[in-house]
């Protein structure tokens, strides 16, 4: 619940290792297959060393906000007073989600053009949410369970759509080339392009399931009437 803010499109770390193979001229039999067994070999060492790249993980980091009260409307109440801040600090979540998002870019020039021939992302999710700062009264503590239980898997949800975006960033920029660019320099701003559109996509996703959610009779709407009542 709340604005998504998220820093990302850091600096380009490059760290994959790149090879070319070639040979002109004539070897004896022996020799040839000797050669072709080690580059294989050489091949399959690399390939071991070198992850792929859809193998990346998501951290995940959760934090929490101190709330008091003894009953579902107090607790509600100090949700309001406690929770974060959003629109400026007009007025405040329930719960929050960021992200953090780097990547490790390598650009190659490919004849007079560069290409983006692998982008590795570094991701980072923390979710925000409240924690009463005193054990509860029995039936207040159940009824407060199954309350954050719903609002976790609400902000989850959150975290799903932003490892989507990360797998739509690869997807729209790897690959990516720039002709005329031989120092790979034009590149780095002409691909904020496909950059900024992914993000608006993401955005406008995140508003619409923000909308369902809390609207009169969402399941976020149910939750806090559950609580309060």
């Amino acid at each position: 619940m709340g604005h998504r803010k998220s820093a990302s499109e850091g600096p380009d770390r490059s760290c994959l290792i790149g090879f070319t193979t070639g040979w002109s001229g004539s070897l004896p039999g022996k020799t040839r297959q000797h050669i072709a067994r080690r580059l294989l070999v050489s091949f399959a060492l690399f390939f071991v060393a070198v992850p792929a790249q859809a193998e990346w993980r998501a951290q995940e980091v959760e934090k929490t906000y101190a709330i008091t009260g003894t009953t579902g409307a107090a607790l509600y109440e100090s949700i309001g007073k406690r929770g974060p801040r959003i629109r400026g600090g007009d007025s405040s979540a329930i719960a929050y989600t960021t992200f953090k998002l780097l990547w490790n870019r390598d650009y190659r020039r490919d004849g007079n053009s560069c290409v983006l021939a692998a982008a590795r992302p570094f991701l980072t999710i923390t979710y925000t949410l409240p924690k009463p700062a005193r054990k509860l009264p029995a039936a207040l503590a159940a009824r407060w369970r199954v309350f954050i239980d719903g609002i976790r898997a609400h902000e989850k949800q959150h975290g799903k759509m932003i490892r989507a975006l990360t797998r739509n960033l690869e997807d729209v920029t790897v690959g990516f080339r720039q002709k005329n660019d031989p120092g790979c320099k034009t590149i780095r701003k002409t691909i904020m392009t496909p950059i900024r559109a992914a993000y608006d996509r993401h955005k406008a996703r995140s508003r619409a399931f923000e909308r369902e959610e809390m609207a009169q009779g969402g399941p976020v709407h149910k939750l806090i009437i559950r609580l309060v009542k």
